[in-house]
């Protein structure tokens, strides 16, 4: 069955993360971003929810390589197992300071076929780290010959990413939490919506490095659940003021409670913020948080 499908690969992916941290005891070698989505997923695994985890576990895993005729080099893959993983893919994505923007391309897309050729279905996260220890460094003084490719590099670099984040929390009434999304959305030029209560909803849109800012800070506070939901990312040509703006759906940050009922009066209108929703184009939202087609 799929369920027992789903259990044996995260069973994999856990103990090959185990694998890894035991390799590589050190943060800088080896570190999982995302502590929350790795606890979602031992709990799935332990048996105790059936609910599949909803977040991929990420994680860095960094490598020193030598360089000819210069030092070690370090480079940073940036990792993330789809909860189907090792049945698909890891998403993997390579980086260092000395590489270019299209050499970085290349080296990654270069690093997804050698894996497509030869892990199909099985564990393949130490594999790829020595695929890129052994071969990365070549690619820092690839096609730097053609001059047409460094200006379209140069192009390249200013393009800019819009990021909308919808994040789940199990509740939030806490009126310093509240304050402090309110105060960080402001100081990020983030706009969006927190919708108080349980569930507790908030939206960010805008600067993807804002975005992502304001959710390292939002989930350092002390949560009972708190995930990303949803992300969507629009890479925006030149990306000036204008066009951020034009992408926003939401005019700024404010707090939204829709008639509260319910004995705490917590509870919140679903229906209303539905219809919110669906005001502001992002019903197909509602479905991704309540799993139910709104009405």
């Amino acid at each position: 069955t799929t369920e027992m499908a789903n259990q044996e690969e995260a069973e994999i992916q856990i103990s090959e993360l185990d694998l890894l941290s035991s390799m590589f005891p050190y943060e800088e070698e080896f570190a999982v971003t995302d502590q929350l989505a790795l606890a979602e997923l031992k709990h799935y695994v332990e048996n105790e929810s059936a609910e599949v985890p909803s977040s991929k576990v990420q994680f860095i895993l960094n490598v020193k390589t030598e360089v000819p005729n210069a030092s070690m080099v370090e480079f940073s893959m940036a990792c993330a197992l789809p909860f189907k993983y090792p049945t698909v893919l890891p998403e993997i994505t390579v980086r260092s300071s000395l590489l270019s923007r299209s050499q970085q391309i290349l080296l990654n897309s270069d690093l997804k076929t050698y894996l497509m050729q030869n892990f199909s279905g099985e564990p393949c996260m130490l594999s790829a780290r020595e695929w890129v220890k052994d071969h990365a460094a070549a690619y820092i003084d690839k096609g730097l010959s053609s001059s047409s490719m460094t200006a379209s590099d140069a192009t390249q670099s200013e393009v800019t990413t819009f990021t909308r984040l919808w994040i789940y929390s199990h509740h939030i009434y806490n009126k310093q939490k509240r304050k402090n999304i309110i105060d960080w959305a402001k100081e990020l030029s983030l706009s969006g919506f927190c919708m108080p209560g349980k569930p507790g909803v908030v939206c960010v849109e805008g600067l993807q490095s804002n975005c992502e800012e304001f959710w390292s800070r939002v989930r350092r506070l002390t949560w009972k659940r708190i995930l990303i939901r949803h992300r969507e990312d629009v890479s925006l040509e030149g990306g000036g003021h204008a066009e951020i703006q034009r992408q926003r759906k939401f005019p700024t940050l404010e707090e939204k409670c829709f008639d509260a009922h319910g004995a705490r009066g917590n509870h919140m209108d679903l229906g209303q913020l539905y219809h919110f929703l669906e005001e502001k184009g992002c019903a197909d939202i509602f479905q991704m948080y309540f799993g139910v087609e709104g009405h």
